[in-house]
C-alpha cells in the first residue's frame, strides 16, 4: 500500500463574505462561494473559509488545492431545484457512467482537495423525498443508461439529466481526483450515497458524523479507488455504511481499475444495513481491504457482506474483518453470488461472467444475537475459496449456525455461542 499522505494546505483564507456571500438560509450563495474558490485556486491554495451561520447553495464544484473549511456552528444548505444543478456533468449512477445533475458537492481531475471543519452540510431534501421511489419513468431511465453502457455507447452520449429520469444526485462526489481529505464535518441527509469517491487515488476521511436515512443512502462509497484510510467516523445510515465497489459489467471492464488499498478502523456504525459490504458493483475487482476494531451496537442486517451476480465478473481477494463488535442481526458474514435485485427482470444479462472470490478473512467477532453465523453461496462454476472464520462469539443464533454451497477451503476456529434458538443445524 503507497503511503498516504496529508497535505497541509497554504496559510490563505478565501471568506465566502469577501466574495458575496450572505447568510440566514435566503438568497443562493452559489456565485459567491465559486468566486471564493476560484480565488483560492489561483492563489496557489488555501482554506475556502465558511462562517457560522446557514448559507444557501446549489452545487459547489472544487478545484485543485482547495480545503472547503466549515466553521462550527456553519451550516450549508443546499437548493432542492433540479434546475440548480445543470448543467450535466460527468458522474455515474450506480456503477454505469453517464452525465447526470451535478452533485452538491462535486471535484473532477482536482489534486489536494478537503472539506474540513466543524460545521454541516444539510441539504433541503423535499424534491429528491419525492424522487426516493421508483415510478415508470425513473426504471426506463435505468434501462436506458443499462442498454447505453452494455453496448459501449460513448459516455458523453449518456444523458441522464433530462425529462423525468429522477436519477438523483450525490452529495459528495469526487471523481479521478487524487490527495483527498474529508475531516471533522456533519452531514444530515443526502439525496442518493452520500459520499462517492469514485477513481480517486489517496486520501483520508476522518471524524466524521453521517446521519442519512433516505433510499440509497449508504456513508461512503469507494469506487475504482485506492489507498484510503477511514477512522473515527460514525455513520447512522438508511443503507450500507461502508461500501467497496469496482463498477458495473463493462463500463468496469473497459475502465479496468480495481478497487484497493482501503483501511477501516475505528468506526462506530449507529444503524445501516451493512457494516461493511463489498459489491455488489464490483466488476473492476476488489483486493486488500481491512476493517478492524469498530462497533455496530445496534442492529444490521449483515455485518460482512460480499455480493455479486454472474454478469459482474472481476475479483474479490484479500478481505479482512478484525475486532468488531455488534448488536442484531441476520448474518455475521454472509457471501452471495447471485444478487440481482430489480435488474433480474428489468435488463437481460448481456455478458456471463463469474466473479473470482479469494481470500475472506473474518476474526475477533462479538454480537449479541444473529440469525446464523455465516452463510455463503457460490456458484458451482467457480466456487468461493479460502474464507477463514475464527473467534466468533454470538450471545445467540436464532436459525442455524452456518450454510455452505459451492465454496473450498473454507475453515472455522473457536466459534461459540450461549444460546441457539432452533432445534437443528441447517
Amino acid at each position: 500500500m503507497d503511503t498516504i499522505k496529508v497535505l497541509i494546505y497554504p496559510q490563505k483564507d478565501f471568506p465566502i463574505t469577501r466574495y458575496g456571500a450572505t447568510s440566514g438560509g435566503t438568497g443562493n450563495n452559489t456565485e459567491a462561494i465559486a468566486k471564493a474558490i476560484e480565488a483560492c485556486n489561483q492563489a496557489g491554495g488555501g482554506r475556502v473559509i465558511v462562517p457560522a451561520g446557514e448559507w444557501l447553495t446549489g452545487p459547489i464544484h472544487f478545484k485543485s488545492n482547495v480545503n472547503l473549511y466549515l466553521e462550527e456552528n456553519a451550516v450549508l444548505r443546499f437548493t432542492d431545484h433540479p434546475a440548480n444543478y445543470l448543467p450535466a456533468v460527468m458522474t455515474s449512477w450506480e456503477g454505469l457512467e453517464c452525465y447526470n445533475y451535478s452533485p452538491l458537492l462535486y471535484a473532477f481531475e482536482c489534486e489536494n482537495i478537503a472539506i474540513t471543519g466543524k460545521g454541516t452540510l444539510s441539504p433541503v431534501m423535499d424534491t429528491w423525498k419525492k424522487w426516493f421511489g421508483r415510478p415508470d419513468a425513473h426504471l426506463n431511465a435505468l434501462k436506458t443508461l443499462y442498454t447505453m453502457a452494455s453496448t459501449d455507447v460513448p459516455v458523453e452520449q449518456r444523458q441522464m439529466a433530462e425529462n423525468e429520469n429522477n436519477l438523483r444526485p450525490h452529495l459528495i462526489h469526487f471523481n479521478r481526483c487524487k490527495n483527498v481529505l474529508l475531516d471533522g464535518f456533519k452531514i444530515r441527509e443526502s439525496p442518493f450515497w452520500t459520499i462517492h469517491l469514485y477513481m480517486c487515488n489517496g486520501g483520508v476521511v476522518r471524524n466524521l458524523d453521517v446521519k442519512a436515512h433516505g433510499h440509497n443512502n449508504d456513508g461512503v462509497d469507494f469506487e475504482m479507488s485506492r489507498n484510503f484510510l477511514v477512522e473515527d467516523c460514525t455513520f447512522d445510515q438508511g443503507d450500507d455504511a461502508v461500501v467497496i465497489k469496482s463498477g458495473r459489467n463493462r463500463d468496469a471492464w473497459r475502465l479496468n481499475t480495481p478497487c484497493e488499498n482501503i483501511v477501516i478502523r475505528n468506526c462506530n456504525i449507529l444503524k445501516g444495513h451493512v457494516l461493511l459490504g463489498i459489491g455488489s458493483e464490483m466488476s473492476g475487482g476488489v483486493r486488500n481491504i481491512y476493517m478492524h476494531n469498530c462497533n455496530a451496537p445496534d442492529t444490521v442486517f449483515r455485518l460482512f457482506f460480499i455480493k455479486t451476480n454472474l454478469r459482474r465478473g472481476g475479483f474479490i481477494e484479500n478481505i479482512y474483518m478484525d475486532h468488531v463488535k455488534a448488536g442484531r442481526m441476520q448474518r455475521i458474514l454472509e457471501i452471495d453470488t447471485d444478487v440481482l435485485y430489480q435488474w433480474r427482470d428489468i435488463v437481460p444479462t448481456y455478458e456471463e461472467k463469474i466473479t473470482r472470490i479469494d481470500g475472506i478473512h473474518i476474526k475477533n467477532i462479538t454480537c449479541d444475537a444473529t440469525d446464523a453465523i455465516y452463510e455463503i453461496k457460490g456458484d458451482a462454476r467457480l466456487p468461493v475459496k479460502n474464507v477463514e472464520i475464527k473467534n466468533i462469539h454470538a450471545g445467540e443464533v436464532r436459525k442455524f449456525i452456518h450454510a455452505v454451497d459451492n465454496a473450498e477451503n473454507v475453515t472455522e476456529e473457536n466459534i461459540t455461542f450461549d444460546k441457539t434458538s432452533f432445534s437443528t443445524v441447517k
